[in-house]
């Protein structure tokens, strides 16, 4: 009974993932700006990693490179589960990373499945010594990321009528275009202001009730509404892994009766890869933007 339970198949699914487990704890120990920042390594290394000591396991078993890839997928699965009962992460971010995961869990078992194949101590010894260093640096290394995403869209009406839906609105109805939106993720249906001047304060509602508080900073009416974020809520989901710092409306005036209008946001990420992770980041906060200023065209249009 237990030959089957720990079995080699069995043990290159439950050691790996808890190698990946322990060693995602051991790079918060070493993280010099913990402060919820998931670092390239969890996403990268450690997966790459879990890969060849999954192969490991499996090095004396005779299949084709399709079942080692099915494999591979099962085990993404497992770590999948236990980020969301042990790390507690939500069903979206599960959805966004799980092709990052499995690529490299992929590619660490293919990797692996060779090298030991071949039986070379020094070099199988090699590549996870390296591996587990680059793994440790990254660990030691300093995380920080912002960016700004902008979009424009003109409004057939003129700046006066579009400001006083810029700077708060009444709820939105209709349901999110976006699809993560249609799958859970909360989206902005109102925005609430205590007054039309600087340092007034704001809030933006989202779906799930979730509220960000917001200062004007920027006031320039017809023209100019910043405001910077000073409370947002933290959860499982998004939040958490991104703050929004600060948002922007700007009004050019086309003299034809339009206005142009453009949304401007700037936010810190605390999630690596940057170069995977800021296509989502952007692509959500694009589609926060249109949502919010197709309602702010929809109104102002509005005869």
């Amino acid at each position: 009974m237990l030959g089957k339970i720990f079995s080699p198949k069995n043990n290159g699914f439950l050691l790996s993932n808890a190698f990946g487990m322990a060693t995602i704890g051991i790079s918060k120990l070493l993280m010099k700006d913990f402060n919820g920042t998931l670092i390239f390594s969890e996403f990268v290394i450690v997966p790459f990693l879990m890969g060849i000591v999954s192969a490991w396991f499996w090095r004396n078993i005779n299949f084709g490179s399709r079942q080692l890839a099915a494999w591979s997928c099962y085990n993404t699965i497992i770590a999948l589960l236990l980020s969301a009962i042990i790390l507690k992460e939500g069903v979206i971010c599960l959805i966004i990373v799980a092709p990052l995961l499995m690529a490299f869990i992929i590619m660490g078992s293919s990797v692996g499945y060779k090298m030991f194949k071949k039986n070379n101590q020094t070099l199988n010894v090699s590549v996870f010594v390296i591996l587990f260093g680059i793994f440790i640096f990254d660990s030691l290394s300093v995380h920080h990321y912002e960016n700004n995403v902008a979009d424009t869209m003109v409004i057939n009406a003129p700046p006066a009528k579009v400001w006083k839906y810029v700077v708060a609105y009444k709820r939105i109805e209709t349901p999110g275009k976006y699809w993560l939106f249609r799958i859970g993720m909360p989206s902005p249906v109102q925005s609430t202001a205590e007054g039309y001047y600087l340092g007034a304060k704001r809030k933006c509602i989202f779906s799930n009730g979730y509220v960000f508080d917001e200062k004007i900073v920027t006031y320039d009416e017809n023209k100019d509404l910043t405001f910077d974020i000073t409370k947002q809520p933290r959860d499982p989901e998004i939040m958490g892994h991104i703050d929004i710092l600060r948002g922007q409306f700007l009004l050019k005036d086309n003299h034809d009766g339009t206005t142009t209008l453009t949304g401007n946001s700037w936010y810190r990420l605390y999630v690596f890869p940057v170069w995977y992770y800021d296509i989502w980041a952007e692509s959500v906060t694009r589609n926060v933007h249109l949502r919010v200023m197709e309602h702010i065209k929809e109104l102002s249009e509005a005869k």
